[in-house]
Protein backbone atom coordinates (compact mmCIF):
# COMPACT_ATOMS: atom_id res chain seq x y z
CA UNK A 1 0.00 0.00 0.00
CA UNK A 2 0.92 3.72 -0.76
CA UNK A 3 0.50 5.79 2.38
CA UNK A 4 -0.67 9.48 1.87
CA UNK A 5 -2.77 9.68 4.28
CA UNK A 6 -1.60 12.18 6.83
CA UNK A 7 1.76 13.66 7.77
CA UNK A 8 2.51 11.84 10.73
CA UNK A 9 2.27 8.34 9.54
CA UNK A 10 5.87 7.57 9.67
CA UNK A 11 7.14 7.82 13.37
CA UNK A 12 10.23 10.17 13.68
CA UNK A 13 12.88 12.24 11.72
CA UNK A 14 15.90 10.13 12.00
CA UNK A 15 18.39 12.86 13.02
CA UNK A 16 15.22 13.64 15.97
CA UNK A 17 15.57 9.56 16.89
CA UNK A 18 19.65 9.94 16.60
CA UNK A 19 19.88 13.01 19.39
CA UNK A 20 17.16 11.23 21.45
CA UNK A 21 19.33 8.61 21.37
CA UNK A 22 22.54 10.19 22.29
CA UNK A 23 20.21 11.75 25.50
CA UNK A 24 18.93 8.76 26.07
CA UNK A 25 21.31 8.24 29.42
CA UNK A 26 22.46 11.86 30.57
CA UNK A 27 20.66 12.83 33.54
CA UNK A 28 18.73 16.25 32.97
CA UNK A 29 16.13 18.04 34.90
CA UNK A 30 12.26 17.27 34.08
CA UNK A 31 9.34 19.53 33.41
CA UNK A 32 11.45 21.64 30.71
CA UNK A 33 14.20 23.23 33.22
CA UNK A 34 17.22 21.21 31.33
CA UNK A 35 19.94 22.44 29.19
CA UNK A 36 18.69 20.92 26.00
CA UNK A 37 15.41 22.72 26.11
CA UNK A 38 17.14 26.44 27.07
CA UNK A 39 19.18 25.68 23.85
CA UNK A 40 16.34 24.79 21.79
CA UNK A 41 14.15 28.08 23.35
CA UNK A 42 17.68 30.49 21.93
CA UNK A 43 16.91 28.85 19.03
CA UNK A 44 13.60 29.55 18.02
CA UNK A 45 13.99 33.11 19.61
CA UNK A 46 16.81 33.31 16.83
CA UNK A 47 15.02 32.24 14.38
CA UNK A 48 11.81 34.16 14.83
CA UNK A 49 14.51 37.47 15.66
CA UNK A 50 12.70 38.38 18.81
CA UNK A 51 14.60 37.67 22.13
CA UNK A 52 10.83 38.84 24.27
CA UNK A 53 9.62 34.72 23.63
CA UNK A 54 8.24 32.48 26.22
CA UNK A 55 8.35 28.94 24.61
CA UNK A 56 6.80 25.89 26.61
CA UNK A 57 7.21 22.23 25.33
CA UNK A 58 3.59 20.48 25.25
CA UNK A 59 2.78 16.98 23.19
CA UNK A 60 0.13 17.49 20.30
CA UNK A 61 -1.72 19.95 18.23
CA UNK A 62 -5.11 19.26 20.03
CA UNK A 63 -3.49 20.00 23.84
CA UNK A 64 -1.53 22.99 22.70
CA UNK A 65 -4.66 25.14 21.23
CA UNK A 66 -6.78 23.94 24.14
CA UNK A 67 -4.15 25.62 26.80
CA UNK A 68 -3.43 28.34 24.54
CA UNK A 69 -6.81 29.89 23.84
CA UNK A 70 -8.08 28.98 27.26
CA UNK A 71 -4.71 30.85 29.03
CA UNK A 72 -5.62 33.78 26.39
CA UNK A 73 -9.33 34.16 27.23
CA UNK A 74 -11.54 35.40 30.30
CA UNK A 75 -14.02 33.09 31.35
CA UNK A 76 -17.04 35.08 29.54
CA UNK A 77 -15.10 35.24 26.15
CA UNK A 78 -15.09 33.05 23.15
CA UNK A 79 -12.61 32.49 20.45
CA UNK A 80 -13.55 33.42 16.77
CA UNK A 81 -12.41 31.33 14.30
CA UNK A 82 -13.64 29.68 10.66
CA UNK A 83 -16.01 27.16 10.05
CA UNK A 84 -13.36 25.09 9.03
CA UNK A 85 -10.64 25.76 11.46
CA UNK A 86 -9.49 23.07 13.26
CA UNK A 87 -10.75 23.70 16.87
CA UNK A 88 -14.10 24.42 15.00
CA UNK A 89 -14.39 20.82 13.56
CA UNK A 90 -11.45 18.14 14.24
CA UNK A 91 -10.61 18.82 18.10
CA UNK A 92 -14.12 16.79 19.91
CA UNK A 93 -14.79 20.01 21.58
CA UNK A 94 -11.76 20.60 23.19
CA UNK A 95 -12.15 24.52 23.86
CA UNK A 96 -15.89 24.11 24.70
CA UNK A 97 -14.47 21.66 27.27
CA UNK A 98 -12.26 24.56 28.98
CA UNK A 99 -15.01 26.56 29.21
CA UNK A 100 -15.17 28.86 26.23
CA UNK A 101 -16.99 28.90 22.82
CA UNK A 102 -15.78 28.48 19.29
CA UNK A 103 -17.67 31.94 17.30
CA UNK A 104 -17.76 30.87 14.09
CA UNK A 105 -17.78 32.87 10.81
CA UNK A 106 -17.25 32.16 6.99
CA UNK A 107 -14.15 30.56 5.60
CA UNK A 108 -12.91 31.02 1.90
CA UNK A 109 -10.36 27.96 1.13
CA UNK A 110 -10.00 27.69 4.37
CA UNK A 111 -8.62 31.61 5.09
CA UNK A 112 -10.36 34.10 7.14
CA UNK A 113 -11.55 37.56 5.04
CA UNK A 114 -10.10 40.49 7.54
CA UNK A 115 -13.11 42.29 6.18
CA UNK A 116 -15.36 39.91 7.36
CA UNK A 117 -13.43 39.59 10.97
CA UNK A 118 -14.04 43.16 11.23
CA UNK A 119 -17.51 43.00 10.33
CA UNK A 120 -18.12 40.81 13.09
CA UNK A 121 -16.71 42.51 15.57
CA UNK A 122 -18.36 45.55 14.37
CA UNK A 123 -21.93 44.50 14.61
CA UNK A 124 -21.03 42.16 18.32
CA UNK A 125 -19.86 46.21 19.48
CA UNK A 126 -23.06 47.75 17.89
CA UNK A 127 -25.76 44.95 19.41
CA UNK A 128 -27.18 46.93 22.69
CA UNK A 129 -27.25 42.97 24.19
CA UNK A 130 -24.34 42.64 23.68
CA UNK A 131 -23.90 41.48 27.69
CA UNK A 132 -25.92 38.85 27.37
CA UNK A 133 -23.43 37.08 24.12
CA UNK A 134 -19.99 35.32 24.80
CA UNK A 135 -17.22 38.43 24.10
CA UNK A 136 -15.01 37.77 21.19
CA UNK A 137 -11.80 37.34 23.39
CA UNK A 138 -9.29 36.02 20.52
CA UNK A 139 -8.54 35.60 16.63
CA UNK A 140 -7.54 32.05 15.41
CA UNK A 141 -6.15 30.97 12.53
CA UNK A 142 -4.41 28.27 11.33
CA UNK A 143 -1.14 28.68 8.30
CA UNK A 144 -1.56 26.47 7.03
CA UNK A 145 -5.13 26.35 7.01
CA UNK A 146 -7.11 22.61 6.98
CA UNK A 147 -7.27 23.11 3.35
CA UNK A 148 -3.33 23.50 3.13
CA UNK A 149 -4.02 27.42 1.53
CA UNK A 150 -2.14 30.08 3.03
CA UNK A 151 -2.24 33.16 4.56
CA UNK A 152 0.12 36.26 2.61
CA UNK A 153 1.77 38.63 5.06
CA UNK A 154 -0.50 41.30 3.79
CA UNK A 155 -3.62 39.16 5.06
CA UNK A 156 -2.15 38.45 8.69
CA UNK A 157 -0.77 42.14 8.85
CA UNK A 158 -4.54 43.16 8.54
CA UNK A 159 -5.69 40.60 10.38
CA UNK A 160 -3.26 41.77 13.20
CA UNK A 161 -3.90 45.05 12.61
CA UNK A 162 -7.82 44.66 13.64
CA UNK A 163 -7.39 42.45 16.63
CA UNK A 164 -5.13 45.54 18.10
CA UNK A 165 -7.89 47.97 17.44
CA UNK A 166 -10.01 45.29 19.38
CA UNK A 167 -7.73 45.16 22.06
CA UNK A 168 -8.23 41.13 21.77
CA UNK A 169 -5.12 38.78 21.20
CA UNK A 170 -4.31 37.28 17.86
CA UNK A 171 -3.15 33.88 17.81
CA UNK A 172 -2.21 30.97 15.29
CA UNK A 173 -2.10 27.41 15.32
CA UNK A 174 1.14 26.33 13.69
CA UNK A 175 0.56 22.26 13.42
CA UNK A 176 1.84 22.57 9.78
CA UNK A 177 3.64 25.83 9.96
CA UNK A 178 7.37 24.42 8.71
CA UNK A 179 5.42 23.53 5.85
CA UNK A 180 3.78 26.80 5.51
CA UNK A 181 7.04 28.36 5.54
CA UNK A 182 8.67 26.30 3.00
CA UNK A 183 5.95 26.68 0.43
CA UNK A 184 7.31 28.15 -2.84
CA UNK A 185 4.88 31.02 -3.26
CA UNK A 186 4.91 31.95 0.49
CA UNK A 187 5.76 35.90 1.59
CA UNK A 188 5.74 34.80 5.02
CA UNK A 189 8.10 34.04 7.24
CA UNK A 190 8.80 32.95 11.23
CA UNK A 191 10.04 36.42 12.05
CA UNK A 192 6.59 37.65 10.23
CA UNK A 193 4.40 35.39 12.73
CA UNK A 194 6.13 35.91 15.64
CA UNK A 195 5.75 39.72 14.87
CA UNK A 196 1.90 39.76 13.72
CA UNK A 197 0.82 37.18 16.63
CA UNK A 198 0.31 37.16 20.17
CA UNK A 199 0.63 33.93 20.40
CA UNK A 200 1.33 30.46 18.18
CA UNK A 201 2.93 27.31 18.22
CA UNK A 202 5.63 25.67 16.25
CA UNK A 203 4.09 22.49 15.30
CA UNK A 204 6.86 19.37 15.54
CA UNK A 205 4.34 15.96 15.30
CA UNK A 206 3.16 16.52 12.02
CA UNK A 207 7.38 18.03 10.80
CA UNK A 208 8.70 14.31 11.98
CA UNK A 209 8.83 15.01 15.56
CA UNK A 210 7.72 11.65 17.42
CA UNK A 211 5.76 14.09 19.12
CA UNK A 212 5.69 17.79 20.33
CA UNK A 213 4.70 21.19 19.85
CA UNK A 214 6.45 24.85 20.74
CA UNK A 215 3.85 27.21 22.38
CA UNK A 216 5.36 30.65 21.61
CA UNK A 217 3.93 33.70 23.62
CA UNK A 218 4.86 37.10 23.71
CA UNK A 219 6.42 38.13 27.35
CA UNK A 220 3.34 40.66 28.29
CA UNK A 221 1.29 37.81 26.78
CA UNK A 222 2.13 35.33 29.05
CA UNK A 223 0.78 34.53 32.74
CA UNK A 224 2.43 34.34 35.51
CA UNK A 225 3.68 30.55 36.95
CA UNK A 226 2.50 29.54 33.35
CA UNK A 227 4.22 26.20 33.75
CA UNK A 228 1.46 25.97 36.99
CA UNK A 229 -1.58 26.48 34.32
CA UNK A 230 0.38 23.83 31.82
CA UNK A 231 0.18 21.42 34.54
CA UNK A 232 -3.34 21.71 35.61
CA UNK A 233 -4.44 20.82 32.03
CA UNK A 234 -2.32 17.66 32.40
CA UNK A 235 0.23 18.75 30.02
CA UNK A 236 3.22 19.19 31.84
CA UNK A 237 5.78 16.35 30.66
CA UNK A 238 7.71 15.51 33.09
CA UNK A 239 10.39 14.17 30.38
CA UNK A 240 10.56 17.39 28.94
CA UNK A 241 14.15 16.74 27.66
CA UNK A 242 12.66 15.06 25.10
CA UNK A 243 10.48 17.13 23.80
CA UNK A 244 12.69 19.91 24.11
CA UNK A 245 15.81 17.86 22.45
CA UNK A 246 13.44 17.26 19.23
CA UNK A 247 13.18 21.27 18.75
CA UNK A 248 16.73 21.58 19.77
CA UNK A 249 17.62 19.63 16.68
CA UNK A 250 15.17 21.07 14.37
CA UNK A 251 16.58 24.65 14.86
CA UNK A 252 20.18 22.86 14.07
CA UNK A 253 21.39 22.93 10.84
CA UNK A 254 17.79 23.96 9.03
CA UNK A 255 16.48 20.80 9.69
CA UNK A 256 12.83 21.82 10.47
CA UNK A 257 12.94 23.67 7.10
CA UNK A 258 14.17 21.93 5.04
CA UNK A 259 12.03 19.13 6.12
CA UNK A 260 9.38 20.80 5.13
CA UNK A 261 10.94 21.80 1.75
CA UNK A 262 10.78 18.06 1.46
CA UNK A 263 7.12 17.47 1.22
CA UNK A 264 6.73 20.81 -0.97
CA UNK A 265 9.05 19.33 -3.79
CA UNK A 266 6.86 15.74 -3.08
CA UNK A 267 3.67 17.78 -2.83
CA UNK A 268 4.54 20.02 -5.82
CA UNK A 269 6.00 16.84 -8.11
CA UNK A 270 1.94 14.88 -7.32
CA UNK A 271 0.47 18.38 -8.41
CA UNK A 272 1.97 18.60 -11.71
CA UNK A 273 2.01 14.88 -12.19
CA UNK A 274 -2.02 15.07 -11.53
CA UNK A 275 -2.59 18.44 -13.49
CA UNK A 276 -0.40 16.95 -16.72
CA UNK A 277 -3.13 13.93 -16.25
CA UNK A 278 -5.62 16.46 -16.54
CA UNK A 279 -6.93 16.13 -13.44
CA UNK A 280 -8.54 19.21 -11.77
CA UNK A 281 -8.34 20.38 -8.38
CA UNK A 282 -10.50 21.60 -5.56
CA UNK A 283 -8.32 24.85 -5.27
CA UNK A 284 -4.97 25.66 -5.37
CA UNK A 285 -2.64 24.49 -2.51
CA UNK A 286 0.75 25.67 -2.69
CA UNK A 287 1.38 23.15 0.61
CA UNK A 288 1.51 19.39 1.79
CA UNK A 289 -2.41 18.91 1.20
CA UNK A 290 -3.85 18.42 -2.36
CA UNK A 291 -7.06 17.70 -3.39
CA UNK A 292 -7.70 16.30 -6.55
CA UNK A 293 -11.32 16.00 -8.14
CA UNK A 294 -11.63 12.27 -9.33
CA UNK A 295 -14.53 10.44 -10.48
CA UNK A 296 -16.11 8.03 -8.12
CA UNK A 297 -15.10 5.33 -9.50
CA UNK A 298 -11.12 6.46 -9.42
CA UNK A 299 -11.65 6.88 -5.55
CA UNK A 300 -12.73 3.03 -5.47
CA UNK A 301 -10.02 1.91 -7.68
CA UNK A 302 -7.38 3.67 -5.71
CA UNK A 303 -8.72 2.61 -2.46
CA UNK A 304 -7.36 -0.64 -2.89
CA UNK A 305 -3.73 0.24 -3.24
CA UNK A 306 -3.22 3.68 -1.60
CA UNK A 307 -4.33 4.86 2.00
CA UNK A 308 -6.01 8.29 2.20
CA UNK A 309 -8.34 9.73 5.03
CA UNK A 310 -10.65 12.49 3.56
CA UNK A 311 -13.44 12.63 0.92
CA UNK A 312 -15.81 14.69 0.53
CA UNK A 313 -18.83 14.89 -1.88
CA UNK A 314 -17.77 17.26 -4.94
CA UNK A 315 -21.17 16.20 -7.37
CA UNK A 316 -22.99 13.17 -7.69
CA UNK A 317 -20.38 11.75 -9.93
CA UNK A 318 -16.89 13.60 -8.31
CA UNK A 319 -15.47 12.80 -5.16
CA UNK A 320 -12.74 15.28 -3.40
CA UNK A 321 -9.97 13.49 -1.95
CA UNK A 322 -6.98 14.41 -0.16
CA UNK A 323 -3.01 13.55 -0.83
CA UNK A 324 -0.21 14.27 1.71
CA UNK A 325 3.24 14.20 1.48
CA UNK A 326 5.49 14.67 4.19
CA UNK A 327 8.88 15.12 5.49
CA UNK A 328 9.87 11.47 4.91
CA UNK A 329 7.92 11.26 1.00
CA UNK A 330 9.25 9.10 -1.31
CA UNK A 331 9.61 10.13 -4.99
CA UNK A 332 9.28 6.41 -5.71
CA UNK A 333 6.29 6.07 -4.05
CA UNK A 334 4.92 10.15 -5.63
CA UNK A 335 5.83 8.01 -8.92
CA UNK A 336 3.96 4.72 -8.00
CA UNK A 337 0.92 7.00 -6.99
CA UNK A 338 0.89 8.80 -10.43
CA UNK A 339 1.17 5.62 -12.14
CA UNK A 340 -2.56 4.25 -10.95
CA UNK A 341 -4.47 7.81 -11.92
Amino acid sequence: MLFFENDYSTATHPEILKRIGELNLEKLSGYGCDKVSESAREKIRKVCERDDLEIFFLVGGTQTNAVMVNSILRAYEGVVAVTTGHISTHEAGAIEYTGHKVLTIPQHQGKMNPDELKDYLVSFYNDDLQTHSVYPGAVYVSHPTEYGTLYTKAELEKISSICKEYEIPFILDGARLGYGVSARETDVTMADIARLCDVFYIGGTKLGALFGEALVYKKENCQKHFSTFIKTHGALLAKGYVTGAQFDEFFTNDLYFKAGKHAIDMAEKLKAGLKAKGYKFYFESPTNLQFPILENEKVEELLKEVVFSFREKYDDNHTIIRLVTDWSTKEEDVDKLLELF
